[in-house]
């Protein structure tokens, strides 16, 4: 059986290979196109009209969001996921192929964190071997600032699942391992009244000051929440530019983060007292508007021990002098570097590991596989793939697309995620390499989830334990998706 799967999966690889062009376009004309989440029309339709050439069975406007979709092959169980995003980050515009900052239109967004490249592959075996089972592509809009997969896990979308794969472009080739920070994202709006600043100013009740004691008042609460704990804010709505006028509004974007849901809900209710005090200290109302929020990622040994023996089967793309040499400017890019493989080395204990890491120290392109090691920690991002993790069985796998140094968040250095640097290496063939790479892992993977019943099994049994009484999504019914900015 172990030798059938790998013809099988051989067969697989040769037809992603051979599709390489066809989807190099594709992620590149997701690139050019650079929406924003909830409003990525024309990127989710050409991934739509790709699938259906290929055979899915499309469903567009799934969970009411108009571009989230499903894309169906097969009949039967098991059933499998593949995750896809498609949106981009704003302000981050960036000519592709550019060493330097240069945007293509300043302002405008760009994919700074290559949801341009998510594609999928495994159709190939069940169509071939008339295997039972099923492959759902999801389509899954706004994972930057969105938390599409949470909306979409509220509405049951994934609830038929037996397992669900991922992938996530970054500087390293390894399996995501761990858990992430379950968050919320909330604005809270101040209404005051305008008065003349010098004339009548004791008339006025200022909506920008209210914001500012709240701020002051996050500040003093940050000590008392627990280490792992992140609260981000922006000044979302000043009141305009006029300060003869006492502010009679202004708004404060606020984004909380901690290792579990329910420490994100404690925080996020003390949070909530500290802007009310500052509602009544200014005599100002408060609305309260709840955006989204995701869920802390549930890790499975038994998935990610199956990706990473997929990430070694499938093979490293080849590099270029000419990518290296790409990668070494993007690297003279970057200030406050930090290198990844050297964030490695510090932390390995293997003497095999270190020697792996020494080798490889000050490579522009990271060309190896980091070892396997199952964690419980948490990274410091935070992934909508939480609340999928949360319905089944969830691995991911990290390929290596972007010059060493030039990493995600939850990366070994972090540094520059969500970066320029991300956006101009969005259309260099290492990228193209790894993308394929990254659909040859996750079609492996699935490979062997249809044909080992006993390993999904075992998968499901941990899951089980891990979850406990199960999915409670972190978002409340009436909330719905929408760009941000966006009223109700």
């Amino acid at each position: 059986m172990e030798g059938a799967c790998i013809m099988d999966k051989k067969a697989v690889y040769e037809v992603i290979d051979s599709k390489a062009s066809e989807f190099a376009a594709l992620s590149d004309a997701i690139w050019d196109y650079a929406e924003l989440a909830f409003t990525e029309h024309q990127s989710a339709e050409a991934l739509c009209r790709q699938l259906e050439k290929e055979g899915f069975a499309v469903t567009r406007g799934v969970a009411g969001i108009e571009t989230a979709f499903t894309a169906r092959y097969g009949s039967g169980k098991p059933v499998i996921g593949i995750l896809g995003e498609f949106d981009a980050l704003s302000g981050l515009s960036q000519k592709a192929g550019c060493a330097v900052r240069e945007p293509l239109c300043p302002g405008a967004a760009g994919h700074g964190c290559g949801h341009n490249m998510f594609g999928v592959g495994s159709k190939k075996y069940l169509e071939d071997t008339g295997h039972s089972g099923t492959v759902v592509y999801f389509g899954t809009p706004g994972e930057e600032g969105g938390s599409g997969k949470a909306f979409m896990a509220r509405e049951g979308v994934f609830d038929e699942l037996d397992a669900a794969v991922a992938w996530h472009p970054s500087d390293l080739n390894a399996v995501m391992t761990g858990s992430s920070l379950a968050n919320v994202q909330v604005a809270y709006h101040f209404k005051g009244v305008a008065a003349h600043a010098a004339a009548a100013p004791h008339l006025g009740r200022s909506a920008l000051d209210a914001v500012e004691l709240m701020n002051m008042g996050v500040q003093f609460l940050r000590e008392h929440v627990i280490q792992e704990a992140r609260i981000h804010y922006a000044i979302t709505n000043t009141g305009g530019y006029s300060p003869n006028v006492v502010q009679p509004e202004a708004e404060v974007l606020y984004l909380i983060r901690a290792p579990k849901n329910a420490q994100v809900q404690e925080i996020y209710a003390r949070v909530n007292k500290i802007a009310q005090g500052a509602a009544m200290m200014t005599e100002t109302d408060l609305t309260i508007d709840f955006y989204k929020a995701c869920s802390n990622l549930i890790p499975n040994t038994v998935m990610e021990e199956l990706i990473y023996k997929n990430l070694c089967e499938a093979g490293l793309p080849e590099h270029t002098d000419a990518d290296r040499e790409f990668a070494r400017q993007i690297r003279e890019s970057i200030e406050n570097k930090s290198d990844t493989v050297a964030a490695l080395l510090d932390k390995a204990t293997d003497p095999a590991e270190k020697e792996l890491y020494r080798k490889h120290l000050g490579d522009p392109l990271n060309d190896f596989i980091v070892p396997y090691h199952s964690s419980e920690l948490a990274m410091a991002g935070s992934t909508d793939v939480g609340d999928v993790s949360w319905v089944c069985p969830t691995a991911q796998v990290n390929t290596a697309c972007y010059a060493s140094n030039v990493t995600l968040a939850f990366s070994a250095s972090g540094t520059p995620g969500h970066s320029w640097q991300l956006v101009a290496q969005g259309k260099a063939p290492v990228v193209h390499a790894a993308m394929l790479q990254a659909g040859r892992v996750m079609a492996g993977t699935a490979i062997d989830l249809f044909e080992s019943p006993e390993l999904l099994e075992k998968a499901k049994a941990e899951h089980a334990a891990r979850v406990g009484d199960g999915y409670v999504c972190p978002i409340p019914a009436g909330v719905k998706p929408r760009p941000m900015g966006a009223k109700k």
